[in-house]
């Protein structure tokens, strides 16, 4: 979408992002916002996940041309007290799946919005129980190439979902972008939704 139409810059290059803003009929230009994701000494996993969202939102805004607001997300899991971001590598993959394996996690999702000096952010926090999964599943699901870039190392709204059994919380947050959250910093800015010229 151009920028003439957008409403919103979304600072996020996550089609999965896009796609649930198209849903919710919001008219958005896409403006990537690479910044640096380490965690800080102490951080807790839900300030981690809202630092991130609203330093991705911060940094979109100051690269557009414009003055639209701009909109950032994170998504983290945590399981046994041990955060998991995005696989580096298959390997990497595996062992996440075979730690989420049979146990209950968390994912917090955080959303945010900057203009100028104005932010204002939310945050998603669901469980997920996963059943037990074999080596040999992680494998070939690495192969399918779903698990590259996503947080945990799975897609809930892909062929990961046959590994989740229960969820308590945001299914649109485990994808990556909690919608209501989302809906209500969106009020906040007069950001309008449901508009019928909001097409991929």
């Amino acid at each position: 979408m151009s920028d003439s139409v957008a409403d919103l810059i979304l600072a996020s290059a996550s089609p999965r992002r896009s796609e649930l803003l198209y849903q919710i009929g919001v008219r958005f230009s896409v403006l990537s916002a690479d910044i640096d994701e380490s965690r800080q000494p102490g951080e807790s996993p839900s300030d981690y996940v809202a630092r991130l969202a609203l330093e991705k939102a911060r940094v979109g805004f100051s690269r557009q041309d414009g003055q639209l607001p701009s909109l950032g997300a994170d998504t983290i899991v945590v399981c046994d007290g041990q955060i998991f971001g995005k696989p580096r590598d298959q390997a990497h993959a595996a062992t996440m799946l075979m730690a989420l394996s049979g146990k209950v996690h968390e994912v917090f999702s955080a959303v945010a919005i900057a203009q100028g000096p104005c932010s204002s952010s939310r945050l998603s926090k669901t469980s997920v129980r996963f059943r037990t999964i074999s080596e040999t599943e992680c494998l070939t699901y690495w192969q399918s190439g779903e698990p590259e870039g996503k947080a945990g190392g799975y897609a809930i709204q892909g062929r990961g979902a046959v590994f989740a059994q229960h969820i308590a919380g945001s299914y649109t947050g485990v994808v990556g972008l909690p919608v209501a959250e989302t809906a209500e910093i969106l009020g906040e800015f007069g950001i309008p939704m449901w508009l019928p010229d909001a097409a991929q």
